[in-house]
């Protein structure tokens, strides 16, 4: 069991009022500047601080009159800001994680462009080498008919 002790606060602490809510229902945080401290605050005091997240990890509002309960919330809408940083950063890698993924296969097309280009080359590389020597052997074809064509023109 907590014990509650009343110790008077200087007029530049502030102190937070808080009321039992049931989970399901939204609540705001108050604040009193002022060294009264209001026994009878209003209902849903505590707004949803982290309306992001999801309902059962929502901090529950703190008993108003224990340091424990206030500590835990504390703590809670610690974890809670923690927890929503890391899912923003989640969500930003998840964001880069998808850029790279997108250049790698870029570049795996423009790679696989670039092999296909390749071969295309030794391809035509070797009908030119195969078309050339083909032209030679005409060439030479040709030549030898053109001696026998002028034998025969002499010899008749």
């Amino acid at each position: 069991m907590l014990e509650h002790t009343d110790k008077r606060v200087d007029s530049s602490a502030h102190m937070i009022t808080t009321a039992r809510v049931p989970a399901d229902k939204p609540v705001r945080i108050a604040f009193s500047l002022n060294d009264s401290p209001d026994d009878t605050p209003p209902e849903n005091t505590f707004p949803l601080a982290f309306p992001e997240l999801e309902q059962q990890l929502q901090p529950l509002p703190p008993c108003h009159d224990s340091t424990e309960s206030m500590e835990v919330f504390k703590q809670h809408c610690q974890i809670a800001e923690e927890y929503h940083e890391v899912k923003k950063e989640i969500a930003l890698l998840e964001e880069r994680k998808k850029e790279l993924i997108a250049r790698l296969e870029q570049a795996e097309k423009e790679s696989m462009d670039a092999a296909q280009l390749t071969k295309e080359y030794a391809e035509l590389t070797e009908e030119n080498r195969t078309l050339k020597l083909a032209q030679t052997q005409c060439a030479e074809q040709l030549e030898k008919l053109r001696i026998q064509y002028q034998k025969r023109q002499g010899s008749s």
